[in-house]
């Protein structure tokens, strides 16, 4: 399970979504309540194992309060420059069910992404991280083929088979354009045949599954000056209600 960075406290109301409601009725819903706390009773539960369908799974399950797509690697330049790389996608659901569509701007999803890339050799870690809620084309996913995007940071799928992926994520300091491809091994379902159990109670679990040792190359930019990559990744997806 990914483990969350420290957050700035970003708080999304949903007076947006609540008609004829004054101002200071409404109840502000912070992403961390939503990731961490206690789940709201309409959301879905992860109580049993279940069978996973492709591609479709590899889309997004907005039926359940958060999920993830989360990519790290270890890669290496062409002259043998080490550097590690983190990204990693969320949508969080902030209210259950469907909204009115009376608006482009409606919605109960906040996408959430997290960028990290590890220079070993100038011991220099370098992160940014980006908000946005799930309207007007600024954030979402698609399933077939796959493709999940935060404004410009984005996971495509190149054909019609989930494999190659393209991860392309920039900022103003430093950016990430690779490819990363099936490996050998095939998909490992995590826990119970799927089931992550995170605490006793029963709910307290996710789906998760996960491909490694992923050939990835492509390149790697910091600053000016761009590093031609190659090396292996980790791709981790996990759906869940309740930690």
């Amino acid at each position: 399970m990914y483990r969350l960075m420290p957050l700035l406290l970003v708080v999304f109301i949903l007076g947006c979504d609540v008609e004829n409601q004054d101002a200071s009725e409404q109840s502000p819903v912070s992403v961390d309540q939503r990731m961490g706390g206690q789940p709201d009773p309409g959301f879905k539960r992860a109580m049993q194992p279940r069978p996973f369908n492709f591609p479709q799974d590899h889309g997004a399950h907005p039926g359940y309060a958060t999920e993830w797509w989360y990519f790290t690697g270890n890669l290496r330049s062409e002259t043998g420059r080490p550097f590690g790389y983190q990204l990693t996608l969320f949508r969080v659901g902030l209210e259950p069910g469907e909204t009115v569509q009376d608006s482009d701007w409606r919605t109960h999803q906040v996408y959430m992404g997290h960028l990290a890339i590890s220079d070993i050799e100038a011991r220099r870690h370098l992160s940014e991280e980006r908000f946005q809620r799930a309207a007007a084309g600024l954030a979402g996913v698609e399933a077939d083929p796959i493709r999940v995007w935060l404004g410009p940071w984005s996971i495509n799928a190149s054909g019609e088979t989930f494999f190659p992926l393209t991860l392309d994520a920039r900022t103003d300091d430093f950016a990430l354009n690779l490819m990363v491809s099936q490996g050998s091994k095939p998909v490992v379902l995590q826990g119970d045949r799927g089931l992550s159990q995170k605490g006793g109670a029963p709910g307290n679990a996710s789906y998760y599954y996960s491909y490694t040792r992923l050939p990835t190359k492509g390149t790697i930019t910091i600053e000016d000056r761009e590093y031609v990559v190659e090396g292996s990744s980790w791709f981790d997806r996990e759906w869940s209600s309740s930690a």
